[in-house]
């Protein structure tokens, strides 16, 4: 999906303004003794479980099998985390109780354990979700918002390209008389209309709110008036960076810390829509999409699983690799109010990544569509652990 998560960490987590000092794969993660591991109780059934080891292990089949993949301070083979990756799930496969599973994870794998934020041990979670949007085919009164395709003049330079300084920086711009400039801004594009002429139109939707809140998440459902469902993902965006919405809402007085959540900014939004031009262009930075068969698709081109599949850090945490995490999840009414918050741990997918989903600290959990999702998506932004896990390496 590649979350700003796009998920609404991308209104919430960039809320906080503490900044992380940069940190190298190498340092991400430690390596725990097994006096340290969690308990590895697992709120959630193992079928989810398995499906999302299946899209991981599609991904890693993928692979080169001599790639490495960082965990930390050590670097495995695709072909070994395959390998670890079909393990594990030959474990659940043995009804085994809690502690027959603790014990069997000790005896033949490693676990180990995200440094968290700015040296705090606690990593930040925020989750993100599949909007459900109405659409069409064709522009009209009760469909007049665009979803833009890849426009045919936008262009990504790899920097790397000319100088190994660069690292793997990239510019995203559009080429004009034989040079690249910046691409248009949310500005540019929503208020002046400079797509307007470029057959760039993918889709229509009825509602601008939420459209711009699909653009947040990544990725979506889009049904037609025939009743048909489209899946669109994210494809790229225009090289603009992310500013957040709910922290200007927050700075300006708006909304407070405490009670921001996706659904308060909505409401702040109906109760103001005079502003929501000026909110919305705040946020320069822009997203295409693509069509696809199933969705969403996460940064490794599988489909998410709900509440197994995370987006992290993928320059810090290894693609496709089994974890676990410790954190909480509300607990609503009927109509989808929240009444309390719990503790909960599972075993997730790292299968996802976003552009404000940066160092050790941060996790994004994909929480599928639906009432429920939509309200755990919009209102997450509590502390956990994150963990990793990988099968020893076979004595031969």
């Amino acid at each position: 999906m590649y979350a700003l998560s796009l998920g609404f960490v991308a209104l919430l987590a960039a809320c906080i303004s503490r900044v992380e000092r940069p940190v190298t794969a190498e340092k991400a993660l430690v390596k725990l003794q097994s006096s340290e591991f969690p308990d590895f109780s697992d709120d959630m059934s193992y079928e989810s479980l398995r499906a999302a080891i299946n899209q991981s292990l599609a991904y890693l089949g993928r692979l080169n099998p001599s790639v490495p993949l960082r965990f930390g301070p050590d670097l495995f083979t695709a072909a070994h985390l395959i390998d670890s990756t079909k393990a594990f799930s030959g474990l659940i496969g043995r009804s085994l109780s809690p502690e027959e599973l603790r014990e069997a994870i000790e005896n033949s794998f490693w676990v180990y354990k995200s440094i968290g934020r700015n040296r705090d041990p606690n990593v930040l979670f925020t989750g993100y979700y599949e909007p459900i949007l109405q659409g069409s085919l064709k522009e009209s009164t009760e469909y007049p918002y665009p979803i833009y395709r890849r426009p045919d003049d936008w262009v990504s330079v790899d920097l790397r390209l000319f100088n190994p300084k660069y690292g793997s920086d990239r510019i995203v711009g559009r080429h004009v008389d034989r040079t690249v400039i910046p691409y248009f801004s949310r500005e540019d594009i929503d208020s002046r209309g400079q797509l307007d002429e470029k057959d760039c139109e993918l889709l229509w939707v009825s509602d601008q709110m939420d459209l711009f809140f699909l653009q947040i998440q990544g990725s979506g459902q889009v049904i037609l008036e025939d009743g048909a469902v489209l899946h669109v993902n994210y494809d790229c965006n225009n090289g603009h960076a992310y500013r957040s919405i709910g922290k200007l809402l927050i700075d300006e007085g708006k909304i407070s810390w405490e009670e921001m959540s996706a659904q308060r900014i909505r409401s702040y939004l109906k109760s103001h829509p005079h502003e929501i031009e000026r909110i919305f262009n705040y946020n320069e930075s822009y997203v295409f999409f693509r069509l696809v068969d199933d969705g969403p698709l996460g940064a490794i081109e599988v489909p998410l699983t709900p509440g197994r599949s995370v987006a992290t850090d993928l320059d810090l945490f290894p693609e496709g690799a089994l974890a676990f995490i410790q954190t909480e999840k509300p607990v609503t009414s009927v109509d989808g109010t929240i009444e309390s918050w719990e503790g909960f741990s599972r075993f997730v997918l790292n299968q996802d990544t976003g552009g404000a989903i940066n160092g050790p600290g941060r996790v994004d959990l994909f929480w599928g569509n639906g009432q429920y999702a939509r309200v755990a998506a919009g209102h997450m932004k509590h502390g956990g652990t994150l963990y990793f896990l990988v099968q020893k390496e076979v004595k031969k």
